[in-house]
């Protein structure tokens, strides 16, 4: 009998679609109706590091005294904290599937103890994002990848609950990292997390933002990296996370090696009604192809399938785009 239960960071999922941290899954109400409408779990909005440097400085004054700046800063950590604390106790009131944590940093000097008071919050499992471009002109090459790293060996050792990084776009061989964070410890990673679109308005001769959601385009990214790092690193989850706006998207990624999706944009575009279309989709996909679970298919055409092309690992068009001349 066809199953659409998955195994996702050591997380049993009634299905692979995952909601990602958005303002889709920042109260307990919207999160409820997500899982109603057939999520296998969702990820909480992030608490980001950057926003809370930016509240206590629009608080802050010249004047005030280097003492001073530190308790401001400390205050609207530990409150918006506290906010982050009461969303995973009432989220998980209202939901019995996966509640995962989700956190944006730079550093590791206040997350491990942020993560360890999410963990007695409730959270089933914790997603770490460091994203940030490294735009120094005396950067030392591979810093960045490290820092990723060593948060998550700080963590680790703070909390038992899964612990899952979710990747940018920018690094020179995530496979290589990807490895890294497993031995140390990584329950899955994502790929990959979405960058600010920057645009600028001519007319007004001013910065503004760019599109906001992700397009389906977006998602070959995904399913390239995917093919790839689930045929080189082993015993180690993936989600793909990107332009999954179809549900053909959802099979192509487990098809790849993915254990699960992220979904957002689409949820926004077309309402959480898309979550029963993306399943059932996958349902009557797998009982047309025999498939009696997520298992039985996941990764068969990822870059180590034998007597496949692998064409994941292609960077010129070659014969594929030869009649386009």
């Amino acid at each position: 009998m066809t199953t659409l239960e998955t195994t996702y960071a050591g997380l049993k999922l009634r299905n692979p679609i995952i909601v990602g941290s958005s303002g889709l899954t920042n109260s307990a109400d919207k999160n409820r109706r997500l899982y109603e409408a057939g999520a296998g779990a969702v990820v909480l909005k992030s608490l980001f590091e950057e926003q809370i440097l930016m509240d206590a400085d629009s608080l802050s004054n010249p004047q005030m005294a280097p003492e001073g700046s530190d308790y401001l800063l400390n205050y609207v950590r530990m409150h918006k904290l506290g906010e982050y604390l009461e969303l995973i106790r009432e989220t998980k009131k209202a939901c019995p599937i996966p509640v995962i944590a989700s956190i944006n940093c730079y550093d590791d000097s206040n997350w491990v103890d942020f993560a360890r008071q999410i963990e007695e919050a409730g959270a089933d499992a914790l997603e770490i994002n460091i994203l940030a471009l490294q735009t120094e002109i005396d950067y030392k090459p591979g810093s960045f990848e490290q820092r990723h790293v060593d948060i998550l060996r700080h963590v680790k050792k703070t909390v038992s609950i899964p612990v899952i990084m979710k990747l940018g776009t920018n690094l020179t061989n995530p496979v290589a990292l990807m490895e890294q964070l497993k031995a140390n410890g990584a329950a899955a990673v994502i790929l990959f997390n979405r960058f600010y679109q920057p645009d600028i308005d001519i007319e007004k001769m001013e910065q503004t933002s760019g599109p906001v959601f992700s397009q389906p385009e977006d998602f070959s990214n995904a399913l390239r990296w995917v093919g790839i790092a689930s045929a080189a690193v082993r015993q180690l989850d993936i989600a793909a996370s990107g332009g999954v706006h179809t549900p053909e998207a959802v099979v192509k990624a487990i098809l790849a090696g993915a254990s699960a999706v992220e979904v957002c944009s689409a949820i926004y575009t077309k309402g959480p009604a898309v979550i029963g279309e993306f399943t059932q989709f996958l349902g009557n996909w797998m009982e047309r192809k025999g498939m009696e679970s997520v298992q039985s298919f996941r990764g068969r055409l990822n870059a180590g399938s034998p007597d496949k092309v692998n064409t994941f690992e292609r960077t010129q068009f070659l014969k594929y785009y030869s009649s386009k001349e």
